[in-house]
């Protein structure tokens, strides 16, 4: 038996609402008591640490992990994606299909899984693609995935625009109450855009898709939504005019949840400069306006999901024309202190913060995991929420260093990541 007791803590826990003093008792990998208030004895034959008052709460789930294996290993593998995790206190990821092959049938949610096992790191889940080979058209194997462990069903960043096809998909899910992802875009009007249609897109001479892309797909997957009785997420939302949508499909009682990237939380269209290709995102960063809307989403609890959305990305593949460069950006290291800002610069509460990074994810993917309480897997991260960080690219764990946060001055400091119990990082 192994035991460890985590005294003089502040304990943030979202799924209980509870932020105060106290101590997590944990043996064998399970947390076995919690205890709020001040607590000062010291169980005898455990390991102790003495948090000092740093922050303690559930390890952070993020729900749209790329990496480059198998098929693109020097972007990223799911080794160098796990130690960055593990640096940033993420403790779950959930690993896209979007690889080569696709992870479209239970073989790869097999393989993904094993893999992630043997590194013994952080918890590897996957997402199984939602058509075979992300080709829009025929529908994958998701009954068969769901058995073998995949957690949602996805094409990525690939619309499944065949309404048919996605209407089959969502019946198909709805039967085994299966959850079903898609990225809201129309494919004609985003078609070859790398930025938001206005003023700053114009001058810059940037192929530009307009912010309705986004409510009119919505608006027909929620048409959808509402014929099939499917649950859905909608993936990576980015736009005020969706957050209405969204909204009303919720006041309709429909079975809808919501995820935003942290880059379109802290960043907005101003900051593409002067062709700064790493902040090329897909969906391509928005107005001030938009980024303000979903910041209060977040606090509101329309949203149930922040993630990294995590894209590597080399540097042969950043450092073109704005136009040609690939999109997306990296971001498990830095996903917590930049959450943080949202504490820091606009007001939100700590657990307004941590709960789409915690609990959020956990109960919407149905995993035992984002809480503080007895009987729960000691996933968890110690963090000093108030440490001045700078980051640097170059240090970062990620085989690719395509951050969009590079230079940029944060708070909020890992200090130890936890995964079962296990120290998986600790700062040194």
């Amino acid at each position: 038996m192994t035991a460890l007791a985590i005294l003089n803590a502040r304990l943030l826990d979202p799924a209980t609402d509870y932020d105060g003093p106290g101590a997590l008792l944990i043996v064998d990998g399970v947390i076995t008591e919690v205890i709020h208030g001040v607590h000062t004895a010291i169980p005898e034959g455990v390991e102790v640490i003495d948090a000092g008052g740093l922050c303690l709460a559930p390890g952070l789930i993020d729900i749209r992990v790329k990496t480059g294996e198998p098929g693109d290993e020097p972007k990223e593998t799911l080794k160098s994606a796990s130690l960055a995790a593990a640096a940033g206190g993420v403790t779950t990821i959930v690993v896209q299909p979007d690889t080569d092959p696709a992870i479209d049938d239970p073989a790869m949610i097999d393989h993904i899984q094993r893999r992630g096992a043997a590194l013994d790191l952080v918890n590897v889940r996957a997402a199984g693609a939602a058509t075979k080979g992300r080709d829009g058209q025929r529908m994958a194997e998701i009954g068969l995935m769901d058995e073998a462990g995949a957690l949602y069903f996805t094409d990525g960043d690939r619309v499944i625009a065949n309404s048919r096809t996605l209407q089959r998909v969502m019946s198909y899910a709805a039967a085994f109450n299966a959850l079903i992802a898609c990225r809201p875009a129309d494919p004609w009007l985003s078609e070859g855009a790398v930025a938001t249609s206005g003023e700053l897109a114009t001058r810059l001479g940037l192929s530009g898709v307009p912010a309705i892309a986004e409510r009119i797909q919505l608006e027909r997957d929620l048409a959808l939504v509402e014929q099939t009785g499917a649950r859905f997420l909608v993936d990576q939302i980015s736009t005020e005019g969706a957050l209405e949508t969204l909204a009303r499909a919720r006041g309709k009682g429909l079975e809808v949840a919501a995820s935003v990237s942290i880059n379109h939380l802290c960043f907005n269209e101003l900051d593409i400069g002067d062709y700064r290709t790493f902040y090329r995102l897909d969906p391509p960063l928005r107005t001030e306006s938009d980024r303000q809307a979903l910041i209060e989403a977040v606090r509101d609890g329309l949203i149930d999901a922040i993630t990294s959305a995590h894209a590597p990305a080399p540097a042969e593949d950043k450092r073109r024309p704005f136009g040609e460069a690939a999109p997306g950006a990296v971001g498990l290291e830095t996903l917590l202190p930049a959450a943080l800002s949202l504490h820091h610069e606009d007001g939100l509460d700590l657990l307004d913060v941590l709960r789409p990074l915690t609990a959020g994810p956990a109960g919407l993917l149905g995993l035992d995991a984002g809480v503080l309480k007895a009987g729960a897997p000691a996933d968890l991260i110690l963090f000093d929420a108030g440490a001045p960080v700078v980051i640097d690219a170059d240090r970062l764990k990620s085989k690719s260093k395509n951050s969009p946060f590079d230079g940029r001055r944060l708070q909020g400091k890992v200090i130890a990541t936890f995964v079962g119990g296990r120290r998986v990082f600790e700062t040194r």
